[in-house]
C-alpha cells in the first residue's frame, strides 16, 4: 500500500510505502527512489517513546552519544565486514554501510570502543531500520541495529563511556 504525502508541505510528493509482509514502512522521495525503511515495531516503540517523553526526558530507554567506535559484523554470506559506528547507546548503534542487511537480519558485532581501541566488546543483535542514503538524521548509509543479546559487563561499558559524555561541562 503507498500513501501519498500531501499536507505536510516539507515532505510533499514523497510518498510512505507499508509492507503487511515484512512489517515495514519505506520513505520514497518523488521519483520513487527508496530514502529508506524502518520496521514497525521501531514505528511503535518511537510513539510509545514520545508519550512517555515528558516523564522520561529521552525517547530511547537507554542513553546514547553520537561517537564513533570501530565494528565487526558477519555479513549474510558468512564473511565479516569492518565498518564504523558513528551512534551507540545501551540499546544498540548505528553502523555506517554501503551494503546494506535486510531488516531483521540477525548479526554478531564485535565492537571497539574510542576509550580502549584494541579491547573488542561482543553484542548479538538484528537490523532494525535501513537508511540507504544520507539524511538530516545520518551523516551516512547505514544500518540502525538493537542489540537482543549483550553481556552486562559490555553494556556497563557502553553505557560508562556514554554517560561519561553526556555529564555537564562535558562537549562530546
Amino acid at each position: 500500500m503507498k500513501l501519498p504525502v500531501v499536507a505536510t508541505k516539507a515532505h510533499q510528493g514523497k510518498t510512505l510505502e507499508l509492507d503487511c509482509e515484512r512489517e515495514t514502512i519505506t520513505l520514497l522521495d518523488r521519483a520513487g527512489e527508496q530514502l529508506g525503511t524502518i520496521t514497525w515495531e521501531s514505528v511503535i516503540d518511537h510513539i510509545r517513546a514520545l508519550s512517555e517523553k515528558s516523564r522520561a526526558g529521552e525517547s530511547r530507554s537507554q542513553p546514547r552519544a553520537p561517537l564513533v567506535a570501530k565494528v565487526k559484523y558477519d555479513s549474510t554470506g558468512g564473511y565479516q565486514i569492518e565498518s564504523r559506528a558513528s551512534g551507540i547507546g545501551g540499546g544498540g548503534l548505528f553502523i555506517e554501510s554501503q551494503t546494506l542487511l535486510p531488516i531483521g537480519t540477525s548479526i554478531s558485532l564485535e565492537i571497539a570502543l574510542p576509550d580502549r581501541p584494541a579491547e573488542w566488546l561482543e553484542a548479538k543483535g538484528v537490523v532494525a531500520w535501513v537508511c540507504p542514503k544520507p539524511d538530516q538524521y545520518t551523516s551516512s548509509p547505514g544500518m540502525g541495529v538493537r542489540f537482543t543479546t549483550i553481556s552486562a559487563e559490555v553494556r556497563e561499558r557502553v553505557l560508562e563511556l556514554v554517560n561519561s559524555l553526556k555529564r555537564p561541562g562535558r562537549s562530546a
